[in-house]
């Protein structure tokens, strides 16, 4: 017979091994090149010495000379809170006693949550990994009733709940999305609550209760604006500011754009890029501007099952999460995502993970991790913008 204590064993037993690997390696290709570590993780934050510059005790000269003088490797010291990170699933008590004579039924049910948490987290993480951390997923641009058009829609999908912001104030919470109209770039949403809220032009919408708490993504590092990074002044240390090209006007893809990229890096900063992410419609533009070369497409398995098309033995990955007119030049050996530990189920008292929920025939379950990624070296990666989505046009 099924119950609750049967439940939890699954969970811990069964479920969380395999989802644990699912979001470590499946969730996203750029994820899947990511190294993982528990070290430099100190309490709750990450302490770490970065490595920059070579050796300076180096010389020639004479055989009666003298020897000269040392100089060591360079550091400097990163600093970051671990940031933390969840995923819930819910069963219904009367769920839950429907299949307690059913194992295969009680299975299913399981499964189905567990699917559906793993989708969501993927999701997310895959976000995350192009994030700058805010939890910003568009800013909107005009409203009609309940469709919201906004600068970009690619970090939204159906059932997220979202805070909408006016500056620093939080206008409406836990907007539940509906639709997604990708084309015309909106969002339809519903209340949560019978509360009835009004959006305007310039709000920002957020992940519900994420804003400023996610992981520090591509879009921190490439972060412009912000004068420093991991603690660290990016004026003391400019080795900190990435390269990000910036044409005048829009740019076709080609073998020659992402290799003078390749080669300001590797000849400037001693990188070597070995993967490159971007649109999927900028990604098609490359493989029509190959054909269009009489190139072979080269096909290449990632970890994780994924498959993609080559830059000279570099994936170049489409990715929903990469902003129009965006190619990001990675070294993914620089990445390293610190963590306290890997994908565990939160516990209450005696150790239970499955809790009823307050004035409620539910149970909850929560899955969570403390983490946050560092990229040792960010001038050692690239971002190409302004590139067109289509060969022989200027529109992007």
């Amino acid at each position: 017979m099924v119950t609750l204590t049967s439940a939890e064993s699954a969970l811990k037993n069964v479920y969380l091994g395999v989802v644990a690997n699912q979001l470590n390696v499946r969730a996203n290709p750029l994820l899947a090149k990511i190294k993982r570590t528990s070290k430099d993780v100190w309490g709750k934050s990450i302490k770490k010495l970065a490595p920059y510059g070579i050796n300076g005790g180096i010389g020639a000269g004479s055989e009666t000379s003298t020897l000269p003088t040392s100089s060591g490797n360079s550091y400097v010291q990163f600093s970051a809170e671990l940031k933390n990170l969840y995923g819930k699933i819910e069963l219904s008590d009367k769920a839950i006693r429907a299949s307690a004579n059913n194992l295969g039924a009680f299975v299913n049910l399981l499964s189905d949550e567990m699917e559906g948490l793993v989708k969501a987290s993927s999701f997310n993480l895959g976000r995350m990994l192009y994030g700058d951390g805010t939890g910003l997923l568009a800013t909107v641009s005009s409203v009609s009733n309940k469709v919201v058009t906004c600068d970009k829609v690619n970090h939204l999908i159906e059932g997220m709940l979202v805070d909408v912001y006016t500056g620093s104030t939080l206008n409406a919470g836990k907007l539940k999305i509906v639709y997604v109209d990708r084309e015309n770039k909106t969002f339809t949403y519903t209340e949560t609550n019978s509360t009835a809220v009004t959006l305007k032009a310039g709000d920002k919408v957020y992940v519900q209760g994420s804003k400023d708490y996610e992981i520090s993504g591509l879009g921190k590092i490439f972060n412009t604006t912000e004068t420093s990074i991991y603690g660290v002044s990016k004026t003391d240390y400019p080795w900190l500011k990435p390269y990000v090209s910036s044409p005048v006007s829009n740019v076709e893809i080609s073998d020659t754009l992402i290799q003078e990229a390749i080669d300001e890096l590797d000849f400037n900063h001693d990188s070597q890029i070995n993967f490159i992410s971007t649109t999927p419609a900028i990604r098609r533009a490359y493989q029509q501007y190959l054909s269009a070369c009489k190139r072979n497409i080269d096909i290449m398995h990632l970890d994780g099952g994924f498959t993609t098309i080559t830059h000279n033995g570099i994936p170049v990955v489409a990715d929903r999460f990469v902003d129009d007119g965006e190619m990001y030049l990675l070294n993914t050996d620089d990445f390293t995502m610190h963590e306290l530990c890997d994908w565990q189920w939160l516990e209450g008292e005696n150790g239970r993970i499955l809790r009823q929920n307050a004035d409620q025939p539910t149970y909850s379950a929560t899955l969570v991790k403390y983490a946050e990624l560092i990229c040792d070296k960010p001038c050692g990666q690239a971002k190409l913008t302004k590139i067109s989505s289509t060969i022989g046009s200027d529109n992007a």
